[in-house]
């Protein structure tokens, strides 16, 4: 079974370097976490009286983990932030006087003219 997760994180790598890393660069980080995360399930498989994922070398496995969900996580919520901020500038955009669809509904509730 162990080999099972390891050609799945190795896959889950290789697809995020080659099909996604072109679209955002945050993608080669998370590739190669995966393919690290791969090598170390492979050589658990390989070598099970090596414990890799117990003592120093499952700690080391831990902070290398931490920092990627610090980096993965940090890329993610700027990308929300600038994504958010950019349809709302479209939107804004598409509406030359500046008014918004609450304002121009509120009008419509009106009568539609307040002279």
């Amino acid at each position: 079974m162990n080999y099972v997760y390891a050609a799945m994180w190795l896959i889950a790598g290789i697809l995020l370097i080659f099909r996604m890393g072109k679209e955002n660069k945050v993608f080669y980080v998370a590739g190669g976490f995966f393919l690290l995360l791969g090598g170390w399930w492979l050589a658990a498989a390989m070598n099970p009286s090596l414990n890799v994922f117990g003592g120093s070398s499952g700690i080391i496995l831990r902070i290398i983990t931490a920092a990627a969900l610090v980096v993965l996580c940090y890329v993610f919520f700027k990308e929300i932030r600038t994504s958010n901020a950019a349809q709302k500038a479209k939107k804004d955009e598409s509406l030359p006087d500046g008014s918004s669809k609450a304002k121009d509904k509120n009008d419509s509730n009106n009568g539609g003219d307040n002279g």
